[in-house]
């Protein structure tokens, strides 16, 4: 008896201990990799809901009935590069955000300063779209988001009307919406007038510069509207929106496939990006993906499938270079969602943002060094950042050989920034165009 009273008593502890903890998203471990650890730059945050007109209903338009209309809303959060000295004294680094239980209400800790004013110089900053999974919000990858931003970034992160923790909907909304929510967050920014919402923002982007993240069914988006066109097994999916909406995103739809041939991006980051596995895509469709993609996966991905999902997206997507980083051992959460907060510890929610095998800030700081050095090379045109992605395929395998002085010789081959044996447990696989 006494020793189950113990028991509960350090579980009562360490429970305690674990809800007075600062949730805090910003945390470099001290084995990081070089590129993971946070820019020059003070960021600011703020808020904005844009439109979009006359959208297709999804929800209310009923099978063989016309197609409803709305206008769809979208909340936007958006760090970017701040001048926060005359805010040092009430400065406000933290998130108030509804997390996969939706009753519950968590307050996150980070870098970024609500509502300072971005440095306005003759340098604009290139632009990151980050798109969540389903369900999810637009603060799952908050720790990427001011990390880019530090970097000289402007980040926009979308929450995704219908596919949110508090706002789920049927999942033929999410497989229509997901693709036009992308583009049009990308037009909006491309055609910002001052007196929008984002206005402020017009003097520091650079909007012929754009990269974007999606996590899960954000990347089934991303490779939506870098030309994966859907299969017409898609169309007829179970779970797809009625009278075959799904068509308008097929390579046999000409007005997307003109839009894809003017999309601006220049190249993206899939996580774990669902749909190959389900059928909407397939070998034909996939070649007419046209900018490079880093993919990056779990290969005990259970929900997009590793073999048969991301793998495949990635060895059939033949006209692109892509690479694809797999954390062995993972599952679907592999690098993207923030570290549970504490609140959720001991429930079913935190599962949303664990890994069985992996620590979440661990996986989150090897996403900021990758990701960094992907849009540093295709965003900034920073040649030294491919030497960051040309690795020895499995870290394991790579070689430390140092000379007297501690430099690196010719026989050196482990990975690029990460200190001796701590890139244990990855995988980086590179396929270039038509290979």
């Amino acid at each position: 008896m006494i020793r189950i009273l113990l028991v509960y008593a350090v579980c009562f502890i360490f429970s305690c201990e674990a809800f007075s903890q600062t949730n805090r998203m910003d945390i470099i471990r001290t084995d990081a990799p070089e590129l993971a650890y946070h820019g020059s730059y003070d960021i600011g945050v703020r808020t904005v809901i844009i439109v979009d007109e006359n959208r297709p209903d999804i929800l209310n338009t009923q099978p063989g009935e016309e197609t409803a209309y709305y206008n769809r809303p979208l909340t936007l959060e958006i760090w970017y590069p701040a001048d926060v000295t005359d805010l040092a004294d009430d400065k406000v680094n933290s998130y108030s955000m509804i997390t996969r239980n939706p009753a519950i209400t968590v307050t996150i800790e980070g870098r970024a300063v609500r509502d300072a004013h971005p440095i306005v110089t003759s340098e604009r900053h290139p632009v990151i779209i980050i798109s969540h999974g389903y369900p999810g919000n637009r603060y799952l990858m908050a720790h990427l988001a001011e990390n880019l931003a530090t970097k000289g970034y402007v980040v926009v992160s979308i929450d995704h009307t219908d596919s949110t923790y508090d706002d789920q909907k049927a999942f033929a909304s999410t497989l229509y919406n997901r693709g036009p929510d992308q583009e049009f967050v990308i037009s909006y920014f491309q055609n910002l007038t001052p007196g929008q919402p984002a206005g402020f923002l017009r003097e520091i982007m650079d909007t012929n510069n754009i990269g974007i993240v999606g996590y899960s069914m954000g990347g089934y988006g991303v490779i939506n509207i870098l030309g994966g066109g859907y299969t017409e097994t898609a169309v007829s999916h179970p779970f797809a929106p009625p009278n075959g909406l799904l068509a308008e995103r097929t390579s046999k739809d000409a007005d997307y496939v003109r839009r894809i041939s003017e999309n601006p991006v220049k190249t993206a980051v899939a996580i774990g990006p669902w749909g190959m596995n389900a059928g909407l895509w397939d070998e034909e469709t996939l070649k007419d993906v046209n900018k490079p993609i880093l993919f990056i996966a779990g290969d005990l991905d259970d929900i997009s499938g590793y073999e048969n999902g991301v793998r495949a997206i990635w060895e059939k997507t033949v006209n692109i270079d892509r690479y694809l980083l797999t954390f062995l051992n993972a599952n679907h959460n592999a690098a993207a969602p923030m570290p549970s907060p504490a609140e959720l510890i001991g429930s079913e929610a935190m599962l949303h943002y664990t890994d069985p095998v992996w620590d979440t800030i661990r996986m989150n700081n090897i996403l900021h060094h990758f990701v960094t050095a992907w849009f540093g090379y295709h965003l900034r045109g920073d040649i030294n950042m491919k030497d960051y992605l040309k690795l020895v395929p499995l870290a394991s395998d790579g070689f430390l050989d140092l000379d007297a002085e501690g430099n690196h010789t010719a026989n050196h081959t482990y990975w690029k920034g990460f200190p001796n044996r701590t890139a244990a447990g990855l995988k980086m696989e590179v396929i270039y165009a038509n290979e």
